[in-house]
């Protein structure tokens, strides 16, 4: 019931104790509604002046790269690294933890620190892939504790601050002969833009291939797809052989701070069918190969999630069979796909043969990073057909940071992006 009330005359409803609090509801709920229009908007635009990109000094292909970067998004924010061409052959790759600290982690450091707007870090062909004795990471099972561990540089410059963040949580990880430690990423299934200050640690890519071409070309076709998207697909290559697992349990969080063996080979096929199915309600085109045949002979990919070579039915032929459209996004279930950017024989399947096939966005990793380490194909394309950057879109979909992997591409990549926001 209302009252009423006088005012300079006129008469007017007052609300009743009732309705007095019910208002700051309503209001909470218009407010929430007008939120959830503008994220109908897309996620916020990202920028070059969040980037910092880093370039080796004593490598003519790291400074050719980042020259070209800076010039095709207008990155302002650059730095010069000293330290092993990494590009000239592969035992360059791999640096000593005391030569990161110093020759990498440490201009980089300096630099953050007067430069508050960065969210992301770009590192160039030439600057190496590996640290021996670093902080986290892993060592094969059988070893003495004494073992240096190996993890990414990426993955170690993603959670630089980790270890200054009170809730930062270490996992124990062990599986695949491998065991070590790494950080569970703070940022993992958010569902906002990543912010440095909110989540602590970067988002960190490489702009890599086995030539200073390829590298220069992940940033072409990220512009290229910003244009417009050919009409391809998103290619699933599960394998029933191992199983399909649940896919209403996917994604599957990690749950406490030791790991002790590597998840069933069957929640990734469940992790595959459960992003088909985002996919299929939000009306963009895919392949779901459920066969025991692996898949091969695709051309204008948009994306891929497949075993490569851990699939039961491999087939090398195949894999080199596959080529990809501008835009295009991939991981793939194997454990040592980033191992090298330089030629090679031998060993796993290599995420730099897709780069030189097309792919635009990648994600490899330098040593056995466990199944749990790979991307969540459910968040990943969620995320990135959301309009989330390609940056965003992997490391929201990796459980781990500090640890083996590497995100290969131009970080702003967002060819599904929506109506232009202010960042965070």
């Amino acid at each position: 019931m209302l009252t009423r009330m006088k005012d300079n005359g006129a008469e007017f409803p007052s609300p009743t104790p009732r309705l007095r609090v019910l208002l700051p509801v309503l209001f909470s709920l218009l407010l929430t509604a007008l939120l959830h229009a503008n994220d109908a908007d897309g996620p916020a635009k990202r920028g070059p002046d969040e980037v910092l990109l880093v370039s080796n000094e004593n490598s003519p292909i790291s400074k050719s790269v980042a020259d070209d970067y800076a010039e095709k998004r207008k990155v302002k924010n650059v730095i010069s690294i000293r330290c092993v061409d990494s590009a000239a052959k592969t035992d360059n790759e791999t640096i000593p933890l005391a030569v990161y600290t110093q020759a990498i982690e440490k201009p980089i450091r300096d630099y953050l620190a007067a430069h508050q707007e960065i969210q992301f870090i770009v590192l160039t062909k030439g600057v190496p892939i590996r640290i021996r004795g670093a902080e986290t990471g892993e060592r094969g099972d059988r070893s003495s504790p004494d073992t240096p561990l190996n993890a990414s540089v990426d993955s170690h410059l993603a959670a630089m601050d980790y270890q200054d963040i009170p809730d930062a949580v270490k996992i124990k990880i062990t599986g695949s002969g491998a065991t070590g430690v790494g950080w569970s990423n703070r940022y993992w299934n958010a569902k906002g833009p990543f912010s440095h200050a909110q989540y602590g640690g970067y988002l960190v890519t490489r702009l890599d291939g086995y030539t200073e071409a390829d590298a220069k070309a992940l940033v072409s076709r990220a512009l290229t797809a910003e244009h417009g998207l050919l009409d391809g697909k998103i290619l699933f290559d599960v394998q029933p052989i191992f199983g399909l697992g649940n896919k209403a349990e996917q994604p599957a969080r990690i749950k406490g701070t030791v790991i002790k063996d590597e998840s069933p080979w069957s929640d990734y096929n469940a992790d595959m069918l459960n992003a088909h199915d985002l996919l299929n309600k939000r009306g963009i085109p895919d392949e779901l190969d459920l066969t025991e045949k692996f898949i091969g002979h695709r051309s204008d990919l948009l994306g891929y999630c497949s075993w490569g070579s851990n699939d039961a039915k491999y087939s090398a032929e195949a894999y080199q069979s596959l080529a990809f459209a501008p835009g295009s996004i991939c991981d793939t279930a194997v454990s040592t796909s980033g191992r090298t950017f330089l030629p090679t024989r031998g060993g796993q399947s290599l995420l730099v043969d897709l780069v030189a096939h097309g792919l635009t966005c990648g994600k490899g990793y330098t040593d056995e990073p466990l199944l749990q380490a790979i991307a969540s194909p459910t968040i990943l394309m969620d995320r990135y057909t959301a309009g989330y950057t390609m940056a965003e879109s992997f490391y929201a979909a990796s459980h781990f940071v500090g640890w083996q992997d590497i995100v290969v591409g131009d970080p702003l990549c967002c060819p599904y992006s929506g109506k232009d926001r202010p960042s965070p």
